[in-house]
């Protein structure tokens, strides 16, 4: 008998065996999906992890018992059996299960929520993923000589509409109408509603034409994946000087190292180096994976990637369709797969069968992390392990680096190759940056609403020219919160611990933790007074002081408000980059990687939501951040100018900032990282615990911290109540530990798990949920 352990969507730390039917023997494989039977009436698609004999089973299970020390006979039990075999070849490759694997132990997660973040949802169920189908249009091979086809125009003398669509018909597939033969030009197939459309007719006329067996209708599966024709592959533009000197170190380092970062200023060309980059990888017949952190980065890229590689360019990213994300899966796996896959994130997972060359754009982006839920992986990271896997090279591309890929890169560090660019491209100069003290212009009240008069003069100028503004606030809706302007009291979530925040489109009070929206109190519930304002901005409420102060500008908004849909992030870039729109206001999706020739004015609305955020990277954050939406300005013309508001002008960051000072930010930051013992010079791992009961949590939390201490000693912080204490009617408690280089992460990793199986273990703490975040953003 064969027995299969198999991979199972459950958050559990372990896989599932069951036993091969004789039918199946031979024909499951490592990396097929399988139908089986979990619990008493639930069935469950698998990946199959490994198929083995009786025999191994039982060794393994007799050495599993020995590890424990455990007494007499190992636990008998009764082994389900496979019900059905879904592939006749695997759908997850070797590499790919390898990689689970790999981001399973690191980050700590059960395998199968590794195998849900992995798989498309069509491809995690027996019926979800359909085949996108298509009516097409023949004609009744009959007809297809000059008698038949006289008789049939003479008969449709007498039905006007039908003889018109059956003429239109002839028209589109390029058949004779006298003779019905094929005429010299290619024969293409027609679609109903091809003809439908040309023939202005309706689909009683076409019935009529079945019916009496002048046309054919037929069902035909179709690809939801773009068609285009293919193109030569060759850079759109020749490198300059610094960009080829670049492209050339680059190639350099790569005989040496496997791993190189690129550290360009923003608009130096970076893009252009990756398209070359690409071209040769090609050119030695390799696939390429071109990482992004946002969705809105994919719709610029994609345009310029398939004017260059054409239909050998996927795009792959949670915003497309479940059956798009089915067929790309399966594209990759056939033989005739995508050559380069541009993606966000959860591109990671997709198969490939010769990936040579891995780019991580803005690699210093915290959207690589995932956050919730489990896995919690980096993408970066993970793709730098699937790289090596392949034999891959990997090429890290930023203007702002991380603060671990930088010190990877240096003398110390010793894992990275180090290339910089240094010149915009073409010359161009950083843009100019004017600090705005806005504690002082608020004691003069000389602001107008969110805007100080120099930014709101150079809005205006701005859009007098034709010109293009970007406006910048890392805070989506109206306002941040309401206030009872008599006793102070504030809205907050039911369910969580924060304040809701006002939404003007939709007139609610809105939780951004868990989504839950309530309507606007008339009256304060503490006090009973009727004099509630708002407090703090958001970026929707700068939407409307701008269409106030400016109403001749073409105002657009990005955050994820306006983004929920693809075709959203489309249509909001594609306008302002055609210059439908004039000013764009958004949250950090616009400080990322965009390209827009006519922006000459940017505005930082308010640098101290980011500067006072409580966490040991808030500083580095910032610069990155604040740099990063700095170079959006003044990329293809006259030098830009950015308008950076802040009411701690007086900061050392705030300094290199204007100067454009990574140099010294970054010696700054790892004198400091060093001195506390943080990344780079440790690994951070979180130990969260939830419960609904705030007493369970506590002591669990205590008792969690104590059972670390012994083993980790003072590396172990807190426990401590998070920021937000109440997630969803989940009391939380946090851990940190530090585990500094030296020491083996495998071994404390192992030792986290025992912990959380002994707590977990205990019955005074039925319900808990402990969870890890390995390197938290």
């Amino acid at each position: 008998m064969q027995l299969a352990d198999v991979i199972l969507p459950v958050p559990l730390d372990s896989t599932f065996t069951y036993s091969i039917p004789s039918s199946l023997e031979g024909k499951v494989k490592r990396g097929c999906r399988v139908v089986v039977p979990f619990g008493n009436t639930k069935t469950h698609v698998g990946v199959v992890l490994a198929v083995k004999s009786e025999q191994e089973f039982t060794n393994q299970q007799t050495a599993n018992s020995d590890n424990k020390q455990s007494a007499g006979k190992t636990k008998s039990f009764a082994i389900k059996s496979i019900l059905r075999l879904l592939d006749e070849e695997p759908v997850v490759t070797e590499r790919q299960l390898e990689q689970w694997q790999w981001i399973s132990d690191y980050y700590l997660s059960p395998i199968g929520d590794v195998m849900v973040a992995a798989l498309p949802s069509g491809l995690k169920s027996e019926d979800k993923y359909k085949p996108k189908t298509e009516v097409f249009v023949k004609m009744n091979p009959r007809l297809m000589d000059e008698r038949n086809m006289h008789i049939a125009l003479d008969v449709l003398k007498r039905a006007a509409r039908q003889a018109e669509m059956f003429i239109a018909f002839l028209q589109l597939s390029h058949l004779d109408q006298t003779t019905g033969k094929t005429l010299p030009e290619t024969i293409v197939e027609i679609t109903r509603d091809e003809l439908l459309n040309a023939s202005h007719g309706t689909t009683q006329t076409l019935r009529a034409l079945v019916q009496r067996d002048f046309l054919i209708e037929y069902e035909r599966e179709v690809g939801r994946l773009n068609n285009l024709s293919l193109q030569p592959y060759k850079p759109v533009n020749r490198l300059s000087e610094a960009q080829q000197d670049a492209y050339n170190h680059i190639l350099l380092q790569f005989m040496q190292k496997n791993v190189v970062l690129l550290h360009g200023v923003t608009s130096s060309g970076k893009t252009e180096i990756y398209i070359h980059l690409i071209q040769r990888a090609l050119e030695r017949h390799e696939q390429v994976l071109y990482l992004m952190p946002e969705i809105a980065l994919t719709v610029q890229m994609r345009q310029r990637l398939q004017s260059v590689f054409g239909s050998r360019l996927g795009v792959y990213h949670s915003k497309y369709s479940d059956d798009e994300r089915v067929e790309i899966w399966r594209k990759q796996l056939s033989s005739d797969p995508y050559d380069v896959i541009l993606g966000a994130r959860s591109a990671v997972f997709l198969p490939f069968q010769r990936l040579g060359l891995v780019i991580i754009d803005e690699e210093h982006e915290s959207s690589f992390k995932q956050q919730d839920p489990a896995p919690r992986y980096h993408a970066r990271s993970a793709a730098i392990m699937l790289a090596h896997k392949y034999g891959a090279k990997t090429l890290l591309g930023s203007a702002t680096p991380s603060a671990e890929s930088r010190y990877n890169a240096t003398p110390d560090g010793g894992k990275y190759g180090y290339v910089t660019l240094t010149t915009r491209y073409k010359g161009i100069e950083l843009p100019e940056i004017k600090v705005i003290d806005l504690k002082n212009l608020r004691h003069r009240k000389l602001m107008y609403g969110p805007f100080s008069p120099d930014l709101l003069k150079a809005m205006r100028e701005a859009v007098e020219r034709d010109e293009q503004v970007i406006l910048f606030q890392n805070r989506r809706g109206f306002s941040q919160m309401l206030e009872c302007h008599t006793c102070g009291w504030t809205p907050r979530c039911e369910r969580c611990d924060v304040s809701l925040s006002f939404h003007k489109t939709t007139n609610l009070l809105i939780c951004h933790y868990c989504g839950k929206s309530y309507r606007i109190p008339d009256r304060c519930p503490a006090c009973d007074g009727t004099d509630i304002r708002h407090r703090g901005i958001g970026t929707e409420k700068i939407e409307e002081q701008v269409m106030s102060f400016i109403p001749e500008a073409r105002v657009a908004r990005m955050d994820l408000d306006t983004t929920r849909s693809r075709t959203a992030y489309e249509r909001i870039i594609n306008d302002f980059a055609a210059g439908r729109t004039n000013v764009l206001i958004g949250t950090q999706m616009i400080t990322k990687g965009l390209d827009f020739k006519r922006v000459s004015v940017v505005g930082i609305v308010n640098a101290d939501t980011l500067l006072n955020y409580p966490d040991f990277r808030a500083y580095e954050q910032a610069f990155t951040m604040l740099s990063q939406v700095a170079g959006r300005a003044g990329r293809h013309g006259k030098r830009g100018i950015v308008y950076l508001q802040t009411s701690q002008p007086q900061l050392p960051v705030v300094r290199q900032i204007v100067a454009n000072d990574h140099d010294s930010f970054f010696r700054e930051l790892m004198a400091e990282r060093q001195t506390y013992c943080y990344p780079p010079f440790s690994h951070i791992i979180y130990v969260f615990l939830k419960h609904r009961n705030t007493d369970t949590v506590s002591t669990a939390a205590a008792e969690m911290a104590s059972r670390l201490r012994q083993q980790l000693g003072d590396r172990v912080l807190g426990p401590e109540t998070p920021y937000v204490a109440v997630v969803k009617s989940m009391s939380q408690r946090r851990i940190m530990i530090k585990v500094e280089n030296s020491l083996s992460l495998l071994r404390v990793r192992q030792f986290l798990r025992q912990c959380q199986q002994t707590l977990l273990a205990n019955k005074r703490y039925n319900s808990l949920t402990i969870y890890f975040d390995i390197d938290p953003q």
